[in-house]
């Protein structure tokens, strides 16, 4: 099949999530983005205003035959807190949202078990929103990559080298080689 499916999830800064999928294998490409929002082309400034409505979320193609949706979204639950409402750690604002963008019906019942599933982990309710895919746009050319272009920035360092780890620990078998 090849690099044939789409996944479009929140889960705070968008660097976070995009460095953790950028590792895992069989996913072809993660590229941080806006969606969800009403403003069409959105920018940085904009998005962070939460004036737009627009998640910071991360467009992930992968292979199916490599790594399941299913697998993606158990890897999501691990790596950000989806129990707090409009915030990851010190991110603040409806822009920091935990949400999944389902792309069909088969993505989103997949979703549902997934939520179920993943609230057996979790004392505190899940709050993660789930809605069908809007129109995604890509962030602008310099939040591609950040971390793996800026490994020693300090928010890099405290906040994403972390959950990097944490799924190195949890998922080393999904980890590219």
């Amino acid at each position: 099949m090849g690099c044939s499916e789409k996944a479009l999830l929140g889960g705070g800064c968008f660097w976070c999530i995009e460095a953790v999928y950028n590792r895992v294998n069989g996913v072809c490409s993660a590229i941080s983005g806006y969606a969800g929002g009403a403003r069409p082309n959105p920018n940085y400034e904009q998005v962070c205003s939460g004036a737009t409505g627009h998640a910071e979320v991360v467009e992930i193609t992968y292979d199916p035959d490599h790594i399941s949706y299913e697998q993606i979204l158990e890897i999501f639950w691990e790596v950000h807190n989806p129990t707090t409402l409009n915030a990851q750690g010190a991110d603040r604002g409806t822009q920091y949202r935990s949400v999944i963008f389902y792309m069909n019906e088969d993505q989103k019942k997949k979703a549902l078990e997934s939520i179920e599933e993943a609230q057996k982990g979790w004392s505190e309710q899940i709050v993660t929103e789930l809605s069908p895919a809007p129109v995604f746009y890509p962030a602008e050319a310099y939040h591609q990559n950040y971390y793996s272009e800026h490994p020693t920035q300090g928010y890099c360092y405290a906040v994403i080298a972390p959950k990097i780890e944490k799924f190195m620990k949890k998922f080393g078998d999904k980890v590219k080689k």
